[in-house]
């Protein structure tokens, strides 16, 4: 089974419960994907790995073009039996390549719908014109199967025509090691904080989410707001440092950029928040639902396929500012909420999202595959 994702670290951090599946079923894994630090990452876990030479971020169509054809070559090259496509790009152009070298069976993933789905800007909605029929026909082929992480993603690509319910598999995440985050009791006789972990985008809702936090200073809640993740330079949607230095400045959170001690800072927080525009499956509430924090999101794709208002977290409407700011208000002042939601996220993670039981799912699906 050939992988073909767009970064060597988006492979590490979200696709190693996917490769052990398809090892656990039979396959011999390979991974191409453009190489960086990671690369010793793979191989030390037994995966071989084939560089591939593209750029996530580029638009440019010579730069496109020249990955395409590179992935052809690493196609004809491979021969695999069956190739997994990561995102859009992936998708697109391992469709391309995989017909060209005669791979039968192929697997699609939409991780997320991204920008290019989200926004209505001009660019993108050309792009999307551009790019739905090439999608129609990459996943024609019956042995084409597409995976969503969530229903709305499932109910989109199917009523766009881009493939069949009988042809999608419905994945609810990436499937997270537990042990990485365990259950934690929240730190008591701290001032309640709560985190977000993102990269800095407009459409995860950080500026909405610095608005509540504006009418929570004016209001004298006694809460802290962490922001942890980095600008994405290569987003549209990507918030400039200065903006995020100016909303510290003011005094409406602490921007701790990207950081690799994700666990601890979740178990010293008290609350998780995304209230972004559209996900796949949002890791990082994944990651606090594990540890024990009750959860906070708007009420949009992906994020409602986790967050149960209530039973796990709250769940917001849809950029509704004072919402959001009440809904941390109530947490941020009653500990005994947080610990039932918090205990309730725990258990949700164990059953659906956990790495052993989305392997389990995708392993099956594998196996399936050879008998066909």
């Amino acid at each position: 089974m050939l992988f073909t994702v767009t970064e060597d670290w988006a492979f590490c951090s979200h696709r190693l419960p996917t490769a052990f599946a398809a090892r656990d079923a039979g396959y011999d894994v390979v991974v191409a994907t453009r190489m960086g630090k990671h690369q010793k990452q793979i191989e030390a876990l037994g995966f071989r790995t084939v560089p591939w030479a593209i750029k996530r971020e580029s638009l440019n169509p010579f730069s496109e073009l020249s990955a395409l054809m590179d992935l052809i070559r690493i196609y004809k090259q491979e021969q695999p039996d069956v190739s997994y496509h990561v995102a859009v790009k992936s998708i697109m152009y391992g469709s391309i390549a995989a017909r060209r070298a005669k791979v039968a069976k192929t697997l699609n993933l939409f991780s997320g719908m991204g920008v290019v789905f989200i926004s209505n800007a001009f660019k993108f909605r050309v792009i999307r014109t551009i790019i739905t029929p090439i999608l129609r026909w990459a996943l024609a082929p019956k042995a084409a199967r597409l995976q969503v992480q969530n229903d709305d993603d499932k109910a989109l690509l199917n009523g766009m025509g881009i493939s069949t319910a009988d042809r999608t598999d419905l994945i609810p995440g990436s499937g997270l090691d537990m042990e990485n985050f365990p259950f934690t009791p929240e730190p008591e006789n701290t001032r309640p904080k709560a985190l977000v972990v993102s990269r800095m985008l407009w459409d995860k809702g950080i500026g909405e989410l610095m608005d509540a936090a504006r009418l929570l200073k004016s209001r004298g809640v006694n809460i802290d707001i962490e922001l942890v993740g980095a600008p994405d330079p290569a987003n549209p949607a990507s918030i400039c440092q200065a903006q995020l230095t100016a909303w510290q400045d003011e005094g409406l959170m602490t921007w701790l950029g990207r950081r690799s001690d994700i666990a601890d800072l979740i178990k010293n927080s008290h609350i998780a928040v995304l209230p972004s525009y559209r996900e796949g499956m949002p890791r990082s509430l994944l990651e606090a639902a594990s540890i024990g924090r009750p959860l906070v999101a708007f009420d949009t794709p992906g994020c409602r396929d986790l967050v149960r208002d209530e039973k796990n977290g709250l769940l917001i409407g849809f950029k509704e500012t004072n919402a959001l700011a009440r809904a941390l208000e109530r947490l941020a002042t009653n500990p005994k909420l947080r610990q039932r939601l918090g205990e309730q996220a725990h258990k949700d993670i164990e059953t659906t999202y956990s790495a052993k039981a989305i392997q389990a799912q995708l392993q099956r699906i594998f196996e399936t595959l050879q008998q066909e």
